[in-house]
């Protein structure tokens, strides 16, 4: 078994899968940027935990950067360098659990403290109240994201965490999918 975790067609495998669940992040987020915070990122983040373990931080950094070079590399990027991150590791302390409505609970109250995580950075350059600022005014778009999050993790989160442990399995038994 340690021969095939070290084989150079698994790490090629593992890296093109890595850029692929980092890219469809992206694609998500852009996907429904018409609609004023609902986002899939959440979702899928929780489900690509579930699937990866570990293995997800190097997906979220990747997103992250994306991010910065599709929307510039503002102060509301720093908050996404660990904001994500916080998400996977709540999601790792709580891995064993397998309940649609608990997944969709996590990532509605993930979506409502949004908005106070991304004010952090504020509070470090701006003080007290320019982080109070940033987060009372976004507060109604907290709410918004709450909703969309809890909705979206309910909906999806049986299908796609079927169709990514498939393609796991199918991906490390060298499978055609």
């Amino acid at each position: 078994m340690q021969a095939q975790k070290n084989d150079p067609i698994n790490k090629t495998k593992q890296l093109v899968t890595m850029g692929a669940l980092s890219g469809i992040l992206l694609a998500g987020q852009l996907g429904l940027a018409f609609l004023p915070n609902i986002e899939v990122v959440s979702t899928l983040i929780i489900l690509y935990t579930l699937t990866y373990k570990r293995h997800v931080f190097p997906v979220i950094l990747t997103f992250v950067l994306l991010e910065g070079i599709v929307f510039g590399f503002g102060i509301w990027w720093i908050s996404y360098l660990y904001i994500w991150n916080i998400l996977a590791l709540i999601v790792l302390a709580l891995q064993n659990i397998d309940s649609a409505l608990l997944w969709a609970v996590i990532s509605g109250a993930f979506g409502l403290l949004f908005g106070a995580l991304c004010a952090i950075p504020y509070l470090v350059t701006g003080g007290p109240g320019a982080a109070l600022a940033y987060w009372s005014a976004g507060i109604p778009y907290d709410i918004l994201h709450c909703g969309g999050n809890f909705v979206l993790t309910l909906i999806l989160y049986r299908p796609l965490l079927r169709l990514l442990k498939y393609l796991q399995t199918a991906l490390q038994e060298n499978q055609e999918i």
